[in-house]
């Protein structure tokens, strides 16, 4: 399917015109984007939505990456997450499939739902969360957390 719209053009916001770093004092040269017309015609070509695909080659899902290179040789390295067909099947992640060797709670809550975000004392003014002074010990953050999030 294909969608086309004519709209402003998002470079010189219509005005046909383009101030750029270069253009100063009054200064402007004609869009090319636009050609100096301030209309741009938007093309989107897409496949519709049926339904979600599987993926092949994958075994375990990650609700989030804060920042670190997954990979390996499964089994060798804990980077939590569940089984693939748990997640493509509907299942939520369960406690203890967050990234616990490699983060603390507050890190990993600040990407995957900041609603359950620590708002623990210890952890504000570190700067960096592996700066903080609980960071080495995060095992005993994680089950402070295990703790105050029991159903």
């Amino acid at each position: 399917m294909k969608v086309e719209l004519d709209i402003e053009c998002p470079d010189c916001k219509g005005t046909g015109l383009y101030v750029g770093f270069a253009e100063r004092d009054g200064y402007a040269v004609v869009c090319h984007k636009c050609k100096g017309s301030g209309k741009f015609r938007y093309v989107m070509e897409y496949e519709p939505f049926s339904e979600r695909k599987p993926r092949e080659g994958i075994h375990t899902v990650v609700q989030v990456n804060p920042g670190y290179q997954l990979g390996g040789e499964k089994g060798k390295l804990d980077f939590g997450g569940m089984p693939y067909s748990d997640w493509a099947s509907g299942k939520d992640f369960p406690a203890g499939s967050e990234m616990r060797r490699c983060v603390c709670p507050a890190c990993w809550y600040q990407n995957a739902d900041y609603d359950k975000m620590p708002k623990w004392e210890e952890c504000f003014g570190c700067g960096r969360f592996s700066d903080c002074k609980s960071f080495a010990h995060k095992s005993e953050c994680w089950e402070r957390w295990d703790k105050e999030h029991t159903k």
